[in-house]
């Protein structure tokens, strides 16, 4: 944990101790009245919260704020639903990368039972969401968005038109990932909307290549090997953000 999270009601009120922050707390950073640790209003400020006292029950802090939180990138990712497994470690690495928002859909090759997963419904997803987030050490969550079809995705997605746009895909692709970005973005940490689309296990069929390229998207790709969605998720984010001077 490299910061405590807490909603703004929490971040008022004394932390019990069966809580695993209280946990965390205590038997891992082995903090003590008047000791102070990291922590940040989910969505708000990060700041400094002091340990002003401790019983059988509860822990009491004080919370001073004093940073931004490490606002979101300007990163968009379409990703085609991948083994509920895989999904979980997804989500939590590309939220430590910052991607503002997550758009998990059906495609035409994706296995249709991973859809009907319980994650989002339980709060799995948005669980591994947070748990990259404060990896991180920000307090900024993606945004998680949900769609059937991958034309319904784009039809929301694309709306409006703008960003660089910008389609994984290892059968055929025009151009190299790094290249796509660098001709196609600002090249500064403030640059333009960029999304980018991940196939599930199958990857895309020639259909949806073709829907893809009239939204605009440049097919791109990353070598010649294959890798699950949920690695190529995070190196493409690591490549786009590197690109545009993120990381």
């Amino acid at each position: 944990m490299n910061i405590c999270l807490f909603s703004q009601d929490e971040i008022l009120k004394p932390l019990p101790l069966r809580d695993e922050r209280a946990q965390h707390i205590i038997k891992v950073l082995h903090k003590s009245v008047g000791d102070s640790f990291t922590a940040g209003i989910i969505g708000g400020q990060s700041g400094v919260a002091k340990i002003t006292g401790r019983d059988d029950k509860e822990i009491s802090f004080e919370f001073t704020a004093g940073g931004d939180g490490k606002p979101l990138t300007s990163l968009e990712m379409i990703i085609g639903f991948p083994r509920p497994i895989q999904l979980k470690r997804l989500l939590r690495d590309i939220a430590a990368l910052g991607v503002c928002r997550v758009h998990l859909t059906g495609t035409d090759l994706g296995e249709k039972s991973y859809m009907q997963s319980n994650l989002v419904e339980h709060g799995s997803a948005y669980k591994m969401l947070l748990d990259g987030t404060v990896q991180a050490g920000s307090t900024h969550v993606p945004e998680l968005c949900l769609y059937k079809t991958l034309d319904e995705c784009l039809s929301a997605v694309c709306n409006d038109g703008s960003g660089l746009l910008l389609a994984l895909d290892n059968v055929n692709p025009v151009a190299r990932l790094a290249d796509a970005v660098k001709q196609g973005s600002a090249g500064t940490e403030c640059g333009p909307r960029i999304v980018a689309a991940i196939g599930s296990e199958r990857g895309w069929t020639d259909r949806e290549r073709k829907l893809l390229e009239s939204k605009g998207f440049v097919r791109c790709g990353m070598g010649e090997r294959i890798m699950r969605t949920e690695t190529a998720a995070t190196v493409a984010g690591a490549i786009i953000l590197s690109e545009v001077g993120i990381i």
